[in-house]
């Protein structure tokens, strides 16, 4: 029995060494999800970061909590599991990164997939569009034929849309929040104004 110089741990009785009782699995993180929140109406998607989940709702639920702030204007938020997301080369020195591809779009319209462009280094990835393709590989090519790109693409991320669990219209009320707390700023006291009626009291 292990014993220890604290005597609620000898009561205890725990035994002089414990081996491994956990296998190396148990330990391990929960997978990670990219989030992609709206800031607008209108404005594409964007990427704002990762999150370690157990699955896409939580997932969903840490990246609200995570990347949505009081003060910022939020209409949507999307989270892909990262295994889903299909990465591109990275491409520099203004190299368009489908130059690099090979091969000519299959036309096959089997699965919907969604485009992410990096326009621009140290940036996050955008919503560009959708396209139909048979594979990932397909999709990169379709991208290339049919998504308008007035700047070079850096990287292009491609998922599949089914792969993509983002809110809901319906739901474009819980992005509300509360008014700015001008309360807590000094300039609410309007402390000149103060002095000043102050003053003219006293003369």
């Amino acid at each position: 029995m292990l014993e220890s110089l604290d005597p609620r741990v000898n009561r205890l009785g725990l035994p002089d060494s414990f081996g491994s009782p956990f296998g190396s699995s148990s330990l391990d993180q929960f997978e990670t999800y990219e989030a992609f929140v709206m800031t607008k109406p209108g404005k594409p998607f964007e990427h704002v970061g990762i999150v370690h989940a157990p699955n896409e709702e939580m997932a969903w639920l840490f990246s609200k909590e995570q990347y949505t702030r009081r003060g910022m204007i939020y209409c949507a938020l999307c989270v892909i599991k990262t295994e889903n997301v299909k990465v591109s080369a990275v491409t520099d020195n203004d190299l368009d990164v489908y130059t690099t591809i090979e091969g000519e779009y299959s036309g096959q319209e089997k699965d919907s997939f969604e485009v992410f462009h990096l326009i621009k280094r140290g940036k996050q990835h955008k919503h560009s569009g959708s396209v139909m393709a048979a594979d990932f590989e397909d999709a990169m090519r379709s991208a290339n034929q049919s998504i308008e790109r007035p700047k070079t693409v850096y990287n292009v991320w491609i998922a599949k849309t089914e792969d993509i669990f983002s809110s809901d219209e319906e739901d474009a009320d819980i992005w509300d929040t509360l008014k700015e707390k001008k309360y807590r700023d000094a300039i609410d006291y309007k402390a000149a104004d103060k002095i000043k009626a102050f003053k003219e009291e006293q003369a």
